[in-house]
């Protein structure tokens, strides 16, 4: 099998890095994308005490949500508390909605610590602009649920300052947002599958107050989509004097989407000298192997596979002055992502070479410089608080492509901004306390290509990497999503 290698040193000196840096906690999963959809509101159902500071979070803790991110975080609970996470989404245009049910306890003892979490989610999936609609729509076509699980356990290590934790994350998926809209010109896409990330962490205290961490990832994401297409089919006349009606057959087309990531996170955290003052630094490192990707209308190569390396490295600075928090976070985003269709059959090129079986007919080469910018303000007063912030990425990739067959090469080059702020605010009542945190992103929607490409949305996982088979287009839309949470401490 013909498998590109020109990034190998890409992967060598970005692993030698990964050995002197530290890496930022929200992005131990590197996210690939090359068209421009909202691919996280599907999963904002963790609690999280940030969220509406932009989800700030290099050089500020998120005592809600860290244990979920870095197993080992969980040492710094104390006592045990519960909570409740109602969250939606709803997209614009008819986008898409969603409606989870999480509850989540922590519990923290002496020396070990733990905790778990349980979901229900109803996905409403998108209207498309395809296909005929007799009557009202079907319930399996229109909705859909999901059930989530998450658990993390962890010990404080003796006689040090340092604590050991694991942590598993499943999800078991019926739906998924976008990907009604992804097969142009369907009938009804029926989607099966799971998710399942699992994580080792390490977390530890150095003098003056610093703090590092270690984490080691293995994610992996098992999705089938069974896409139904009804099509007019016009047989064969017996004879010209008699014509024969078209007729209305059906079509289904079986889709795989197969990732598997290993990934390793470090990160440390310093105060300054001045006076609530903290500084951060982040490095992540993803390796992605991409055995089978779908087939979807806006890419031009059937089921490629592929392989993906992926780096997070970053700053953060925060300052805690009495009851007000100021955060910023700033991530550069190299990723290298090589994709490519394999002959089914020996094949000649159109200058006489042969393909073998196996061998690739079309290579992908992209390369992404992408970056992130996070910034959140919160004031907690002793009853009533309230945050904003605000998060702003920047996607831009080149993408090489060698047509094997064809004996031909084109260059494209696309570039996008997504804009998503955030706000909440808070109550405390008898110890009881209650959060709600909303946020809207902009920059994303419908995408398509120039020359009457179809619009298609996102698919799951953190990767969505078709080839587009001409320039990017884009029908806007708005995401927005809100979270409600109810934390009642147990003792």
């Amino acid at each position: 099998m013909n498998v590109p290698r020109r990034f190998t040193a890409h992967y060598l000196s970005a692993l030698a890095l990964l050995l002197l840096t530290p890496t930022l906690l929200s992005g131990q999963l590197i996210s690939i994308k090359t068209i421009p959809i909202a691919t996280e509101d599907q999963f904002l159902f963790f609690p999280s005490q940030n969220r509406g500071m932009g989800s700030v979070s290099i050089a500020l803790n998120d005592l809600f949500l860290d244990p979920f991110i870095n197993p080992a975080m969980g040492s710094r609970l104390e006592g045990s508390q519960l909570f409740a996470t109602p969250s939606l989404y709803d997209a614009s245009n008819d986008g898409g909605a969603g409606r989870a049910f999480p509850l989540t306890v922590e519990m923290s003892g002496r020396r070990w610590f733990g905790g778990a979490l349980l979901s229900l989610q109803q996905i409403e999936t998108a209207q498309t602009f395809f296909g005929p609609v007799f009557g009202a729509d079907l319930l399996s076509e229109s909705s859909a649920n999901n059930i989530y699980a998450a658990g993390f356990l962890g010990t404080r290590l003796p006689e040090t300052r340092a604590a050991l934790g694991v942590g598993v994350f499943w999800a078991g998926l019926n739906a998924v947002q976008g990907v009604d809209v992804l097969y142009a010109g369907s009938q009804s896409i029926d989607q099966t599958g799971d998710l399942v990330d699992a994580r080792l962490g390490l977390y530890g205290e150095l003098g003056e107050a610093g703090r590092y961490e270690v984490v080691a990832l293995y994610n992996y994401v098992d999705m089938t989509h069974e896409v139904t297409y009804q099509e007019w089919f016009a047989p064969e006349p017996i004879d010209t004097f008699t014509p024969i009606d078209p007729m209305l057959i059906s079509r289904t087309e079986t889709n795989l989407d197969r990732t598997r990531t290993w990934g390793l996170h470090l990160a440390y955290m310093q105060p300054l000298a001045a006076e609530g003052w903290q500084i951060g630094g982040i490095l992540t490192g993803n390796w992605k192997s991409h055995p089978k990707i779908p087939n979807y209308e806006i890419m031009n190569i059937p089921r490629d596979p592929g392989n993906s390396f992926g780096v997070n490295a970053g700053l953060g600075i925060s300052r805690s002055v009495d009851r007000a928090t100021f955060g910023v976070d700033f991530i550069l985003e190299p990723i290298w992502s090589d994709t490519w269709a394999e002959a089914e059959a020996p094949i000649r090129s159109v200058g006489g070479t042969l393909i073998p079986t196996g061998g690739a007919t079309v290579e992908n080469e992209f390369t992404f410089t992408n970056a992130l910018i996070r910034a959140g303000f919160g004031y907690q007063a002793p009853t009533v608080g309230f945050q904003f912030g605000l998060k702003v990425r920047s996607i831009d990739y080149e993408l090489k492509q060698t047509d094997n067959v064809q004996e031909t090469k084109r260059t494209q080059t696309e570039g996008w901004i997504e804009w998503t702020p955030t706000w909440g605010f808070s109550v405390t009542l008898s110890g009881v306390e209650l959060f709600y945190q909303g946020q809207v992103t902009t920059g994303v929607g419908r995408p398509g290509t120039a020359g009457g490409g179809v619009p298609v949305a996102e698919a799951l996982s953190s990767d969505f990497i078709p080839a587009p088979n001409a320039p990017l287009t884009l029908q806007g839309a708005t995401v927005g999503a809100h979270m409600f949470t109810v934390r009642v401490p147990i003792r």
